[in-house]
């Protein structure tokens, strides 16, 4: 990590960091290697850090309540792990279930070979595939053909992939898949501000099948190309569970800059300069610079007293919930066992599943040997009503729904259930401007900066990397300019 200059100030300087998510410790973990002559505290509403990071562990079972991994095409999460000490513990998905199933009619088909988000790479997975009618085959074929879009302006999700791929590719596949990751209404959701590299293959390449196929077959030489060393596949863990990572780095920030029970409800000017935090009825700390790292919602409240512009435009930001619900069976229950990582379902289906894995089939260290544990997502824009269910009754419907997809007998042996009513951002039409307008707002209060999932992406890589930008936002804004 690099260097970051050092404020010139004649004391030490002090920066708050309000929230202690992954992006707010990200931040708290730049400032202690980058900036030793700050001093720097975390403010965590809740008893304990990780924000929606968790880990239950009950018995061999291993349930993560909302993560469960993370991409290593962006390398934030990758090389926290490795700068952490957990290279030992990384742990990639396992290749004898590579396949991912999708839901037509109430059974499970094979997502086909070589479809990845928005455009096939294959030609004959999709040719037998029984997702499609011949018309819906022919249609995607098309893409090839079609001329590419003229305008720059935004375009929804749905919109692109029925305009290039058809409506029935859009329905039947795409928009589980798309599901599966934002847990949101395709119709409004932004393609530039949720998978912009498919507009950009479309602008340099025209067709996206004919872009994807050169980007394999780059990947492919470029591989070939590595230096030996560690390999990783498209997504990781750790052996023992994500919440360890946010454990870690916090006893690496020190437990002391950490504090827990403290909910910051206004930030406002100080009459000798920076910010005066306040929490609850206590006397407010005054602090020289501020990062928020809190979900937007909290923030915007936050932030209205110092910069009303920016929460107002923060806490425009639309949210969608999700229950995850875990369920093991003994193998010999499952009648219908599947050779594959997991399912994702179209909201056609009408069941308010979005998507579920085979945890113990993608990680073999979830469950004990002889049994499967399922991880189940329900709710989301198509079935917001589903968060609020009684614990028991959620069970009940997705055990009901899993005896039809996998013919399953018998109780399950293990339930858990989590629920986060609110911690889905949604990049709807319009996110690309108010991105801009956030950051033009934001210009007026240098020294205040945001970190978190509702400004870039929802991973865990891209949160990390907030977390470094707002920390070196708020630096340069405390650090005269030298030369």
């Amino acid at each position: 990590m690099p260097s970051t200059p050092a404020p010139s100030f004649g004391r030490r300087p002090r920066i708050a960091v309000i929230g202690a998510g992954i992006s707010g410790l990200a931040a708290g973990w730049k400032l202690r290697n980058t900036a030793p002559d700050v001093d720097f505290t975390i403010f965590e509403k809740a008893d304990r850090v990780g924000g929606i990071i968790g880990t239950r562990k009950v018995g061999d079972f291993l349930c993560e309540l909302s993560v469960d991994n993370f991409i290593t095409t962006a390398p934030h999460g990758l090389d926290l792990c490795k700068e952490l000490g957990f290279e030992s513990e990384l742990q990639s998905t396992n290749n004898q279930y590579r396949r991912t199933f999708v839901v037509r009619n109430r059974k499970l088909y094979p997502l086909p070979d070589g479809f990845m988000t928005m455009a096939p790479t294959k030609f004959y997975p999709m040719i037998v595939t029984p997702l499609l009618t011949p018309w819906g085959k022919l249609r995607c074929g098309l893409e090839l053909l079609l001329p590419r879009r003229k305008s720059d302006e935004e375009e929804s999700l749905a919109s692109f992939a029925t305009r290039r791929l058809g409506k029935e590719a859009f329905e039947r596949i795409i928009e589980p898949l798309v599901g599966g990751i934002y847990g949101g209404d395709a119709a409004k959701l932004s393609l530039q501000a949720t998978l912009p590299r498919f507009a950009e293959m479309e602008k340099k390449d025209r067709s996206l099948i004919w872009s994807m196929k050169k980007s394999m077959k780059k990947a492919r030489a470029d591989k070939r190309q590595e230096e030996s060393g560690a390999r990783y596949s498209f997504f990781i863990t750790l052996k023992c569970g994500l919440q360890e990572l946010t454990e870690r780095l916090a006893d690496r920030i020190g437990r002391d800059r950490i504090a827990l029970n403290h909910a910051i409800t206004r930030v406002e000017h100080a009459q000798e300069g920076g910010w005066n935090l306040f929490n609850a009825d206590e006397p407010p700390e005054r602090f020289d610079a501020v990062v928020f790292a809190t979900d937007s919602g909290a923030a915007s409240k936050a932030l209205y007293w110092a910069n009303p512009e920016a929460a107002e435009i923060y806490g425009q930001t639309d949210h969608t919930g999700v229950a995850i619900i875990h369920l093991a069976y003994e193998n010999d229950q499952i009648g219908k066992p599947m050779q594959g990582m997991g399912f994702v379902v179209p909201t056609s289906e009408g069941n308010g599943v979005i998507a579920g894995s085979f945890s113990s089939h993608k990680y073999p260290t979830r469950a004990p040997e002889g049994k499967t544990l399922l991880r189940i997502f329900v709710g989301g824009s198509r079935a917001p009503e589903m968060v609020g269910l009684p614990d028991d009754e959620l069970i009940r419907r997705v055990h009901q729904e899993m005896q039809t997809l996998l013919d399953v007998k018998g109780e399950p042996i293990f339930t858990d259930v989590a629920k986060f009513p609110s911690a889905m951002p949604q990049y709807y039409l319009g996110r690309l401007a108010w991105r801009e307008n956030l950051q033009e707002a934001l210009e007026k209060t240098p020294t205040i900066a945001l970190a978190g999932n509702a400004l870039e992406g929802v991973g865990l890589p891209t949160c990390v990397k907030s977390g470094y930008d707002a920390v070196e936002s708020v630096l340069a804004a405390l650090t005269p300019e030298q030369g």
